[in-house]
């Protein structure tokens, strides 16, 4: 009798040790579908290991014990779609096999090439039948984790429009043809495959060719300009064969359905395996909003999302969700008419909540990294590397105000990681995006070399209903926006190392430093407070090198500007662009440090806004009170207005500043009377 008690005992013993253990699938280059999963490696019969592909792992998973992981060994997983997780696979782990590196990847590898003449040069070519008629283009292609370059022209640099022939009403109307300069563009084929990008105020635009004429030295294009084009801006072509001139360059004929390379030294025709973009979306949550029905408690660890590309499909219309300026008469258009905002991301997702991933990589890839849009709440990313991007690294929230409880995001974490080399494609995109998102933490992260802004927080222009609110950005590292650090750069204007709009309660911009900041015709500024941007904190930060102030406010209210450094702006140091009625920034306890340009720029009449207990120094005049000028007027008249009555000019006394050395010496005279609290970044960037 005592046997048969102790046996169901011991059975619901080891059912709860099995439930606890939950479920461990496998998945292996090495694998097969037909196997169980259960298994690492294949047994020496072969008739049972893990699984090839991560479908599979994904369909076991949802009938397993719970909690379910799936390990990945080391390869590279190649997607005919994306992977698609939903509420049934919520306290998921997918992560790497114990210190592998696996690879999901939307590109496929091109091979079969041979040698071929192409313009008169030694090239190499491989026939890809589905690039004929346009069944698979792409303007991206990776050799061993980096870039190839598509055939450009010029190979570096740009050229400025000449001449615009055709006059738009409005400045948001686009156009569809410009002049060039007769020694820029050669009578080459620019109609089989080849496009402009050309750049306008903050945006580019991607237009294909479809009509060149060299003796009237006009360009046209099949689709429009976002904006207005004008005179001087900026521009390049690309994809033309007869720009495939320079080792390391590629170019397509969709006609004949062919791909050439230009070898750069070294390299070795039999082991050329570049990869190319098949698919646009890599991994997809889909929770159900309406059903109130979360992807949740999902982790990600030490995977790598590689290769892929989004591009304007047919009868494209898409712009800015503005009605008041969009869409212009005609919507078939080549861009966006701010931050890329309607390029989705390789993984994407709504509704998720606790997601985390950690250790994790999104690199070569032809779009932004991720997108979690509405519902995306309480996500974490940390220790994760963002690089080689054809548009931007993160956005987090929508571009429409929540409708509902469900369909707001709020509280997702972006920590650790490295976010660089963006806007490959999408020149106007943003490192880190935050829409309408609120109670989001970006902290201690390294962010550089995107020719548009960093960070951007906000969408809704002037004083209307927002939800960007109450969010932290701490202790980041951003440098090189607008200019990159291979000097490429500027070709935008309108941007800054982070840039706000709406009313924002509750939010801080504390401890962060930004520096190399450039703009091309104007607004490369370091903190940018633009359309309504209210009630902000910006505490404690450094801003160095940049080409129109360190600070700027277009126009906003009640925000507060304490306890900073501006360094070394080119232009003027401070800018303010509209006077209103009701108290706009409290700028005081900060230090202003140049050697160039005005002091104050911009729009300074009114009083509606407070300034003082500063110190400033003019390093040319050596810093004589005299001849500083605070809007064009001498110190005495700018105090008889009220403003600066307690602030100083003299020399903070540096470290080391023309290295980026702020910290201040004993002695400086900022450090008497309480006037600033010396700024530590020892803590800022990436801690590990």
């Amino acid at each position: 009798m005592k046997a048969i008690r102790i046996i169901p005992v011991l059975a619901l013993a080891g059912a709860l040790a099995a439930a606890a253990a939950g479920s461990d699938f496998y998945v292996s280059p090495r694998g097969d579908d037909g196997f169980s999963g259960s298994r690492a490696s294949p047994n020496w019969r072969k008739t049972d290991g893990p699984f090839a592909t991560v479908e599979r792992a994904l369909r076991a998973a949802v009938v397993a014990p719970r909690p379910v992981r799936i390990h990945l060994r080391e390869g590279v997983y190649q997607q005919s779609g994306p992977l698609v997780i939903t509420p049934q696979l919520s306290g998921l782990t997918l992560a790497a096999y114990r210190s592998e590196k696996p690879v999901i990847s939307g590109g496929r590898v091109i091979s079969g090439w041979d040698h071929a003449r192409l313009n008169g040069r030694e090239v190499w070519m491989a026939e890809v039948p589905e690039i004929k008629a346009g069944r698979w283009l792409f303007h991206q292609l990776w050799l061993d984790g980096q870039p190839l370059t598509r055939a450009r022209h010029p190979d570096k640099g740009y050229f400025s429009i000449a001449e615009m022939p055709d006059k738009t009403e409005k400045w948001t109307d686009g156009q569809m043809r410009f002049g060039f300069a007769a020694k820029d563009l050669p009578a080459w084929n620019w109609t089989n495959g080849a496009e402009a990008v050309v750049m306008t105020r903050w945006v580019e635009s991607r237009l294909p060719v479809t009509g060149f004429d060299l003796s009237e030295r006009l360009i046209s294009f099949g689709k429009r300009s976002v904006f207005q084009l004008s005179p001087g801006d900026l521009y390049y072509l690309e994809g033309a064969l007869e720009a495939m001139d320079q080792p390391g360059e590629w170019a397509l004929d969709s006609r004949a359905g062919k791909i050439y390379y230009a070898p750069r030294p070294g390299e070795r025709l039999e082991r050329f395996r570049p990869t190319a973009p098949a698919i646009s979306n890599l991994l997809r949550f889909e929770g159900d909003l309406e059903g109130g029905a979360f992807v949740e408690d999902v982790s990600m660890k030490g995977l790598t999302f590689s290769h892929s590309e989004w591009y304007f499909p047919g009868g494209f219309h898409a712009g800015k969700d503005r009605p008041e300026v969009w869409p212009p008469a005609n919507p078939e258009v080549g861009g966006f008419a701010q931050a890329a905002i309607g390029v989705p991301g390789a993984v994407s997702g709504q509704g998720v909540r606790n997601l985390r991933f950690e250790n994790c990589r999104f690199t070569c890839l032809g779009n932004y990294a991720v997108e979690f849009s509405r519902g995306s709440s309480s996500n974490l990313f940390k220790n994760c590397e963002f690089s080689h991007l054809g548009a931007g690294g993160i956005r987090l929230g929508s571009t429409s105000l929540p409708r509902t409880d469900n369909e707001l995001s709020r509280g997702n974490v972006i920590t650790n990681c490295t976010i660089f080399d963006g806007g490959r494609l999408f020149h106007s995109a943003i490192g880190v995006w935050i829409g309408q998102s609120s109670e989001n933490v970006l902290a201690n992260n390294l962010i550089h070399d995107f020719y548009y802004t960093g960070v951007s927080i906000g969408w809704t222009w002037g004083y209307g209903p927002a939800a960007a609110t109450n969010n932290l950005v701490a202790f980041n590292h951003v440098h090189h926006i607008g200019r990159r650090s291979d000097g490429d750069g500027p070709i935008l204007s309108d941007m800054g190392g982070i840039y706000t709009l709406s009313m924002q309660p509750g939010t801080r911009i504390l401890n962060n430093l930004w520096h190399d900041i450039a703009g091309f015709r104007y607004g490369g500024w370091g903190i940018y407070f633009d359309e309504g941007s209210s009630s902000i904190l910006a505490e404690s930060n450094v801003v160095y090198r940049t080409t129109h102030g360190g600070f700027h406010q277009h126009y906003g209210a009640t925000n507060m500007v304490r306890n900073n450094i501006f360094a070394f702006a080119r232009d003027h140091q401070v800018q303010r662009s509209r006077a209103e009625a009701h108290p706009s920034f409290t700028f005081i306890n900060n230090i202003v440090y140049f050697n160039a340009g005005v002091l104050l720029g911009g729009n300074w009449s009114g009083d509606a806004h407070t300034i003082d207990y500063n110190l400033y120094f003019d390093s040319r005049s050596n810093a004589i009170p005299a001849e500083m000028k605070f809007a064009g007027a001498s110190l005495g008249d700018w105090r008889a207005r009220h403003h600066d009555e307690h602030s100083r000019v003299d020399d903070p006394l540096f470290l080391n500043p023309t290295e980026g050395d702020f910290r201040l010496q004993p002695r400086s005279p900022a450090l008497t009377n309480s006037l600033f609290k010396p700024i530590n970044l020892r803590q800022v960037g990436p801690q590990h």
